[in-house]
């Protein structure tokens, strides 16, 4: 799955599982604000990235995410070290 297979996926799922406005889903946009997400959100969005890319998620790795392009990054290199191992 190349980066654009996964930006195509996380911004699908964001929009049908989370209702995220399709015009809000840009790289530079602030991720806790576009997603609008209170803590039981951030467990269904763990619960969907592991559905959809089978590896799994810390709760802090979301610390360091500022951007959606943080988020995006972070999945490409977990799907890059998931076909390392």
């Amino acid at each position: 799955m190349d980066k654009e297979q996964i930006i195509s996926t996380i911004n699908h799922f964001l929009q049908e599982d989370f209702e995220v406005p399709v015009s809000s889903i840009t790289p530079d946009a602030n991720l806790k604000e576009t997603l609008d997400l209170d803590s039981l959100d951030y467990v269904d969005l763990v619960v969907s990235i592991e559905s959809n890319f089978g590896f799994k998620v810390k709760p802090e790795d979301f610390q360091q995410m500022v951007t959606m392009e943080d988020f995006y990054s972070y999945v490409a290199r977990q799907m890059e070290n998931k076909m390392v191992a």
